[in-house]
């Protein structure tokens, strides 16, 4: 049996042994969309390097590890970063917990709000293979609703995975739906102990309506032997603004997929981020631009720093639509490669079916500066030192985009010193 075949029997028998024990089990809505994707899935299993949206990443290490649900919440509650803003949803191993979060009004647990979901939950979903795992497995995540004209401030999104003493895998499911003119900013961490092996699959519908504007910034700490597949499904309507911006910084192997759809005139994405891919690690960025209503614009810069024998992958597509004229769309991808082992594939793509459009892509790779590099040196900068700083330096122009405050300082710390503590 093959490697894709023996990783999706391996979730599907999770998914039979569990299926009445998941929240919504016996409710027959509920019921028939986790019937449904685990059809899906039986009939896709795993992607494999054949499938040319997966060619660069290749999953069969999760097909070898035996991955179960984290049956019980941790015994000790997990020693967390500050909190950042008022608001906190704060999930440990998949799970919602009540006692290290600080909910705003129009947020609730999913496994607490499933009723209130019909409807909604799945939406957006796509058949794509790891969202529909995530369907037949999810058991929470965060229900976001901010209402017409509210301006939410800021609230943090925190996964903390603990060390279960076996590899663990949880599917948090967060839907997030902004009205009219609305606005939020959400900071979404990632993280998780030293020692744990475990798979982090968390998928996001999210609804812009008109005249809103969300800022999703996303910062991946997961730890070094932890596996992280999301995928971000969003949807923009008129005059609305959907902001992503995603550090990838830790993790064996990570894949941070998003699909937006610009679907009313003059809505705009911006979809920016950073890479920091050290010795053993994976990181793969892939992205999908629809724009399908006329006046729409776009911007994509992602930055990829890799060191050791690392891989790194960049995918971005940008389709125009017949109907979107006047598109006004922009995508580069960059990567330094600090060493002779490090790897970089990346694939930007332009589809385009209007004819009154503007739009460019392109990729570029390199080393460090040496003249750079010398006249640091030449300062008395020992080496080490300098070459941070320049890392650094190629970073930092990653996140000037971000414009809260909060954000930025999260962007900030994740990002310093990364070269003396993870490429040596």
């Amino acid at each position: 049996m093959n490697t894709m075949v023996t990783g999706a029997a391996a979730f599907l028998g999770r998914f039979e042994g569990l299926r009445e024990r998941l929240p919504g089990g016996r409710t027959p809505w509920v019921a028939k969309l986790r019937a449904e994707a685990a059809e899906s899935f039986r009939a896709q299993g795993l992607p494999g390097r054949r499938i040319e949206a997966w060619h660069y990443t290749d999953l069969g290490v999760l097909a070898q590890l035996g991955f179960t649900e984290a049956l019980t919440l941790a015994d000790e509650a997990p020693a967390l970063p500050p909190a950042r803003a008022a608001h906190r949803a704060v999930f440990v191993d998949g799970r919602f917990a009540p006692a290290l979060s600080q909910l705003s009004a129009g947020a609730a647990p999913l496994a607490e709000a499933l009723d209130a979901t019909q409807g909604r939950l799945g939406a957006l979903a796509q058949t794509l293979p790891i969202v529909a795992l995530n369907t037949m497995l999810f058991e929470d995540g965060l229900v976001l609703d901010v209402p017409a004209g509210v301006d939410a401030g800021e609230m943090e999104l925190l996964s903390f995975a603990t060390h279960a003493g076996r590899a663990i895998a949880f599917h948090p499911r967060h839907l997030i739906r902004l009205g009219e003119g609305a606005r939020l900013t959400l900071i979404d961490t990632s993280i998780g102990e030293a020692e744990a092996t475990y798979l982090h699959n968390p998928v996001y519908e999210i609804a812009v309506a008109e005249g809103a504007t969300l800022s999703h910034i996303r910062i991946q700490r997961e730890g070094r032997a932890g596996f992280q597949l999301s995928t971000v499904l969003a949807t923009v309507q008129a005059g609305g603004t959907y902001d992503n911006f995603t550090l990838n910084a830790g993790g064996r192997l990570v894949r941070n997929e998003i699909h937006v759809a610009l679907q009313g005139p003059k809505a705009a994405c911006h979809m920016n981020g950073a890479q920091l891919v050290a010795e053993g690690q994976h990181a793969d960025t892939t992205t999908f631009l629809d724009h399908a209503a006329p006046d729409c614009a776009s911007r994509q810069t992602y930055k990829t720093v890799l060191a050791g024998r690392s891989r790194g992958v960049f995918q971005g597509k940008i389709l125009v639509r017949q109907a979107a004229q006047r598109t006004d769309g922009y995508q580069m991808n960059q990567a330094l490669l600090l060493s002779d082992d490090a790897e970089i594939n990346a694939k930007p793509q332009l589809e385009i079916y209007a004819d009154d459009v503007k739009c460019s892509h392109g990729a570029t790779v390199g080393a460090l500066d040496e003249a750079q590099l010398f006249y640091l040196r030449a300062r008395g900068i020992p080496a080490d030192t300098a070459r941070a700083m320049l890392v650094e330096a190629f970073l930092t122009e990653a996140i000037e985009g971000v414009t809260n405050p909060l954000a930025q300082e999260a962007l900030s710390e994740a990002i310093s010193g990364w070269w003396q503590k993870e490429a040596v």
